[in-house]
């Protein structure tokens, strides 16, 4: 699995953040202005269709940057 390519998937869950203000080392519910509830959920579907890999709130809930989760799915798959 490639950190690049998840982070393109995360980006897409957007609509209105450009892609350049996605980084590893982004913490995604400080730094992205358009962060909210729905679009956790929004993720949380992505990584189950694109990535075959089930994860809950709780699961999700001690990271901070996408890399953390990231490194959560690769734990998971």
């Amino acid at each position: 699995m490639d950190i690049k390519k998840f982070i393109e998937d995360f980006a897409d869950q957007f609509d209105e953040t450009e892609l350049d203000e996605f980084k590893p080392e982004t913490n995604y519910r400080e730094d992205l202005d358009e962060w909210s509830s729905l679009i956790g959920l929004a993720i949380l579907n992505m990584i189950d269709k694109k990535y075959g890999v089930k994860l809950t709130a709780t699961d999700i809930k001690d990271t901070i940057t996408i890399e953390d989760v990231f490194n959560l799915v690769v734990s998971k798959k």
